[in-house]
């Protein structure tokens, strides 16, 4: 075989969502986008469900207005729990992690429009039912390809941050981009060129920790 497992690993496990180290002064090249559409597209779908589409925003204006949306969701819940955070004791050893993420997460919000690109990938079709087996094989012909997506863009040097919140007045983001009706949008990568030259793994729970043997709990 001609893959190196050991370049695809260190791939899979530095590929962060990337947020500062984003560099607002370069724009990214529209080949390279589109060299990397197409490699995500070639991600696992079910039943030649081939209905996925990548809407590429580098209109300023029409950054700005996406990120008026998002912020008009993200930052009274940033409030909340910062309201929350600020009643926690000194000594709650979760004040100064809430805080840290808040602080990151309101300074993405703040500065959202700066991005040099974002990218909402939906899929033809709606949604309207509660069942999980519907859900499941909606999105499970969409959201692989957007890793698929945001992988190619960081072998590429390209960093991407996953978010869903403008979801939350998707109407008005469709209106914006002139999505139809009957698209469903379902992540909005916001992308760009990174700073620095090295991701490191992140600090997660050990594997044992989420690995069930044939039943739920079973690790021995």
């Amino acid at each position: 075989m001609d893959i190196n497992r050991e370049e695809v690993d260190k791939l899979l496990t530095r590929t962060r969502g990337v947020r500062k180290r984003l560099d607002f002064s370069r724009p990214i090249e529209r080949d390279v986008i589109e060299e990397c559409v197409r490699i995500a597209l070639q991600a696992p779908i079910g039943a030649r469900d081939e209905k996925q589409h990548f809407i590429i925003v580098n209109d300023p204006d029409k950054r700005f207005a996406i990120a008026e949306i998002y912020r008009g969701i993200a930052l009274p819940y940033i409030e909340d729990r910062e309201s929350f955070a600020a009643s926690l004791e000194e000594s709650d050893p979760n004040k100064e992690l809430i805080l840290g993420n808040l602080g990151l997460a309101r300074w993405q919000a703040e500065t959202l429009h700066e991005v040099p690109c974002m990218v909402v990938i939906g899929k033809e079709g709606r949604v309207e039912t509660e069942d999980t087996f519907t859900q499941a094989s909606f999105y499970g012909s969409v959201l692989p390809a957007s890793w698929s997506f945001m992988l190619a863009l960081r072998a590429r040097g390209i960093g991407a941050c996953w978010t869903t919140l403008h979801i939350g007045n998707e109407k008005a983001a469709a209106e914006v981009l002139g999505i139809p009706e009957d698209v469903t949008q379902a992540v909005m990568l916001t992308i760009g060129y990174f700073k620095g030259e090295t991701f490191r793994p992140a600090t997660r729970v050990p594997p044992k920790e989420q690995i069930h043997w044939d039943s739920w709990g079973a690790y021995n």
